[in-house]
């Protein structure tokens, strides 16, 4: 079975596309894994872990509403961690997903 890396996924399509709102960026953020695992020939489904990287533990809440909407019926292993600062100072959450395509 092929494991699917989907690593360092953020609120960005052409440019951070959300700056402020946590929500909405993690909806951008799993728009963007759920295009490319589906280039990859997976889908949400195929998720067995997550790890999420928040800039502010305040985030966590609103952020997860999101992911766990967008992961319905998926129970993949989740990993919070609160880091200073990500890639770019507009960026407050991006996840990593590995999915298991059978």
């Amino acid at each position: 079975m092929p494991v699917l890396d989907v690593l360092g996924t953020a609120d960005q399509g052409r440019e951070s596309v959300h700056p402020g709102n946590p929500a909405a960026q993690a909806g951008q953020v799993m728009t963007n894994v759920e295009t490319l695992l589906a280039e990859a020939g997976a889908s949400v489904e195929h998720v067995v872990s997550c790890t999420v990287y928040l800039t502010d533990i305040r985030h966590r809440e609103p952020v997860y509403r999101v992911l766990g909407r967008r992961l319905a019926g998926v129970y993949p292993v989740f990993t919070g961690l609160v880091v200073s600062a990500l890639a770019r100072p507009e960026w407050l959450v991006e996840v990593t997903v590995v999915a298991v395509r059978p």
